[in-house]
């Protein structure tokens, strides 16, 4: 196999023998243990299904440029269609834990193939994973284990609503646990805030906004180390705002300030705040502020 290759992975009967693992016992949903995957180095791979895992006995893992305070374990979702990379770390060597892997076939025709599209938590990044202490890691690990003893047993037509109920349930929790986590990392989401604050400062501050454009949720995702879903959760949990409502507010307050102190007509500050069109500008700014650019200049002197 040539290095650095990407293949796609189309059905869990394709990740078992990618993983020389046995036949999966259901065509769609599979759980195997994180230890008996044989790894793939150098390569990547895009799977056409969910990827759901606990990993434990973590030492010394790594939140951001921080050491996190949780080494029970940590959880990691994906969804299809997401590169993973197959080289195995050198700390990966004995891992302990389990994966799930769920087609999306599987949740065809119940109110968990839409709903599992609203768990943020599939687009965080590798680093954003969820952290479990040894009594959440409990809870998720007995309901997986329902899971296995159902699919284990007889298949009627019992068994995918029962197994789509248990799943519904572990993605509820781990988007409890995820709200824990933001709570716990108090400290790190406040530096994040005041990072994010700079890095919008920073921004509006450029002269140059007329060839750089308005900065998007990506640019300030990428300045602060994170993805972009993981901000918007962080953002949401903290100040109840999304990522675009505070680029905006950073905006609105900028054209407030050129607005009060320069002479500049309302098209030279919408060029200068990285507006194509100052019409776009001005709907903004009345839709924030219930007043037009000049609306707002003439009250202010």
């Amino acid at each position: 196999m040539e290095k650095n290759q990407i293949i796609r992975i189309k059905s869990i009967t394709e990740g078992h023998r990618l993983g020389n693992l046995p036949k999966p016992k259901h065509p769609l949903i599979s759980i195997v243990e994180s230890g008996t995957i044989e790894g793939q180095a150098d390569i990547s791979i895009i799977m056409d299904f969910y990827m759901i895992s606990l990993k434990t006995d973590c030492n010394n893992l790594q939140y951001g440029q921080q050491t996190y305070d949780f080494d029970e374990g940590k959880m990691a979702f994906i969804a299809p269609n997401q590169v993973l990379t197959g080289r195995t770390h050198a700390e990966d060597h004995n891992p302990k834990g389990w994966i799930m892997f769920i087609h999306p076939d599987f949740l065809w025709n119940t109110p968990l193939a839409k709903k599992i599209k609203q768990y943020e938590f599939f687009g965080y990044a590798t680093n954003e994973a969820l952290f479990v202490s040894d009594k959440e890691k409990n809870i998720i690990n007995e309901i997986v284990k329902n899971i296995e003893n159902e699919f284990d047993s007889n298949i009627d037509k019992f068994s995918q609503d029962i197994i789509i109920s248990h799943l519904e349930t572990l993605l509820n929790y781990a988007e409890r646990f995820y709200q824990r986590q933001f709570i716990t990392r108090k400290i790190t989401n406040n530096k994040l805030l005041n990072r994010l604050e700079e890095v919008l400062s920073d921004y509006f501050n450029d002269d140059d906004l007329l060839s750089k454009g308005l900065p998007t949720v990506q640019y300030i995702a990428d300045h602060l180390n994170i993805s972009p879903k993981y901000l918007g959760s962080m953002l949401k949990q903290f100040t109840g705002l999304s990522t675009q409502h505070h680029i905006h507010e950073k905006l609105i307050a900028k054209a407030k300030e050129k607005l009060s102190t320069t002479e500049l007509s309302v098209s030279e500050i919408a060029y200068g705040l990285g507006f194509e069109h100052p019409q776009s500008f001005s709907k903004l700014f009345k839709s924030k502020t219930n007043q037009s650019p000049l609306e707002f200049r003439q009250a202010f002197n």
